[in-house]
């Protein structure tokens, strides 16, 4: 492996939230970019090759042992930073948008800064959203959000909040918790909420019968049913679009400081922590 970031997903099996579906012992983090040292004769072509190690072992480790029709092939001109982030959030963000299209609507997102929130805004504008407002927590993500075209509305504002929500026509929640409620209590007959994470640790309640329509989106579900060619494929759509981005920085740290970078997670505004395995090399 060559480099590998760490998301708010990996840290949620760590925690024991997905004890039912975790097989001790286990590796941590779910993509990241690294280089084929060894491959069985038939594949010998890949070696040397950077490749993103699809559905394979935890990729928080310096070898991974990768099926090779899970091994996405990286363009020369995608480096390593934006590579090791291509998987998971891109992937997820274009397949939301592919089951819930945009064009012409009211978009809200709220965990609005974290790295799916930031592609979804970006890839609603190009398909043809009509409005696409973010919730913030931290105030150093609004000179970001504008600059994707996304709306900045704070978290706390709760009257502007209620209106937005009154007016939407799709949300994409990343956070779960009260702010995820109150949206999906608010929101008109004929919209729709997509639950794809729970930031807050905290479930989306309902004090009613929801007007909007309630959809949970784990991306896992429609991976299972993927075959290899069919990855290869869906890559070779996102790696232009990934190209025409505007990639936030990141923080780099050697892989004996793991701990400084699982932290550096939990602060808000944080740079994306990037851990660097060609420390141990």
């Amino acid at each position: 492996m060559t480099l590998a970031p760490v998301n708010p997903s990996d840290l949620i099996p760590i925690t024991g939230a997905y004890a039912q579906r975790i097989v001790l012992p286990a590796v941590a983090g779910y993509e990241g970019v690294g280089r084929v040292v060894a491959a069985h004769p038939d594949h010998a072509h890949m070696l040397g090759k950077r490749v993103l190690p699809l559905r394979g072992e935890g990729t928080w480790q310096t070898h991974v042992d990768c099926p090779a029709g899970d091994a996405v092939e990286v363009p020369p001109d995608v480096p390593d930073v934006i590579a090791a982030r291509a998987y998971i959030n891109p992937l997820a963000a274009i397949t939301m948008l592919r089951l819930w299209p945009v064009r012409g609507k009211t978009v809200v997102l709220s965990g609005a800064g974290s790295s799916c929130a930031d592609m979804l805004g970006h890839l609603a504008r190009v398909q043809g959203a009509t409005r696409v407002v973010g919730l913030y927590r931290s105030d150093c993500r609004v000179p970001r959000l504008r600059a994707l075209g996304i709306e900045p509305v704070a978290q706390a504002d709760n009257t502007r909040i209620a209106k937005i929500a009154q007016a939407a026509d799709l949300t994409f929640d990343a956070l779960g918790g009260t702010v995820a409620s109150r949206i999906l209590d608010l929101m008109p007959s004929g919209a729709t909420f997509v639950g794809y994470g729970l930031l807050t640790g905290q479930p989306v309640l309902f004090t009613g019968a929801p007007r909007a329509s309630y959809k949970r989106f784990h991306l896992r579900d429609h991976l299972g049913s993927v075959a290899p060619d069919g990855m290869a494929q869906a890559f070779k759509d996102i790696w232009p679009l990934l190209a025409g981005m505007d990639w936030p920085e990141v923080t780099v740290f050697p892989v004996t400081q793991w701990q400084d970078a699982l932290q550096q997670v939990e602060q808000p505004g944080a740079l994306k922590p990037l851990l660097d395995f060609r420390s141990r090399e």
